[in-house]
């Protein structure tokens, strides 16, 4: 769109000049809509730079460039601490939050994207590190005191204040490859202990998904315990450094049994922690479409607007909308319309 403001010469020698309208503070510029498609195209649909400038010079006919494209991303970013910060604590104030973490390259070396969320509310924070010193700089788990759901991996136990429950996912998976290589063996027919601890965590979770909002009964849960600790008490384990991971496994369940089956007792944990993977599982299709990012600015720039994108895709507001409220100077925030 174009905005000519007029200037005139009064007949007394004074210069007048119009105002332009709001918004409009250079010669040249792009609107917020404009900004929106670059960032929607770029961040939402994961175009790479160079490919989101082609597409927008050609759709628009106006040159675009891909410093254009890395300045519109940066500005956007930079426009949403407010939301950042309402999100957190949103997070630390929820009775129960998804963790989860996974690997993203920038700047030629291995960074990690951290995921907290729930059903309304997600935040990737990208850093350094994987361990406690960047979940300590994502300011979630410092002083959240809810339920914690997440993988076995240590450093999420050393937040004391939260409780903690386990991915069953996570376990399921393990326990898959001990009965994959069990029906490899000698004797693939034999009973394997994994498939007793597997059947009985997934008839737990039928009977949550069947009377959802509810607690499983007492007599059912003390049942199913019972069978994966028998199974786990009766375990063999080949020989070698396979052996010692299966065994590690089989501890690890009977020692937090009761972290994997807090979902059977508290209907508002669910029975894995894929709401965070899910978060984080964008970056991996980033990655694959347009590849690593250059700069851990760049990483951390993308982390604030996938937040922004899943939150308010979560809130029920498609995301070029709420990217032009964005690249308005007036992004949405939690609690308002």
């Amino acid at each position: 769109m174009e905005h000519q403001v007029i200037t005139r010469r009064c007949a007394c020698g004074r210069i007048c000049k119009g105002d332009p309208p709001a918004g409009v503070l250079a010669a040249t510029q792009y609107g917020p809509k404009a900004l929106a498609i670059i960032v929607y195209l770029f961040m939402g649909q994961f175009l790479s730079k160079k490919r989101t400038a082609i597409a927008l010079s050609e759709l628009f006919g106006t040159p675009v460039s891909t410093g254009t494209v890395a300045t519109a991303t940066a500005r956007a970013a930079a426009d949403l601490d407010q939301f950042i910060s309402q999100v957190t604590a949103q997070l630390i104030a929820s009775p129960v939050v998804n963790f989860d973490e996974t690997g993203l390259r920038s700047d030629g070396r291995l960074t990690w994207l951290h995921s907290a969320s729930t059903d309304k509310f997600s935040l990737l924070f990208s850093h350094r590190r994987r361990g406690v010193a960047a979940m300590n700089d994502m300011a979630v788990l410092p002083t959240f005191t809810g339920i914690a759901v997440h993988d076995a991996w240590a450093p999420y136990d050393t937040y004391t204040n939260a409780s903690h429950a386990l991915c069953n996912s996570h376990a399921l998976r393990e326990l898959q490859a001990v009965t994959d290589h069990h029906a490899t063996s000698d004797n693939p027919s034999a009973w394997c202990w994994a498939d007793q601890v597997s059947n009985a965590l997934l008839a737990l979770n039928h009977t949550i998904t069947a009377n959802p909002g509810h607690p499983v009964d007492p007599a059912t849960l003390d049942l199913h315990s019972r069978r994966i600790k028998n199974a786990i008490t009766a375990a063999t384990h080949p020989d070698g450094a396979l052996g010692r991971k299966h065994r590690a496994l089989a501890r690890r369940i009977s020692r937090r049994l009761a972290d994997y089956l807090t979902f059977a007792r508290n209907p508002q944990v669910p029975f894995t922690n894929n709401g965070a993977e899910q978060n984080v599982r964008m970056a991996k299709i980033r990655q694959k479409i347009s590849g690593t990012m250059r700069t851990l600015t760049g990483a951390q720039n993308f982390a604030k607007l996938r937040s922004y994108i899943q939150t308010t895709a979560k809130h029920g507001h498609p995301m070029l909308i709420a990217l032009t409220q964005l690249t308005s100077r007036n992004p949405w925030l939690p609690g308002y319309p």
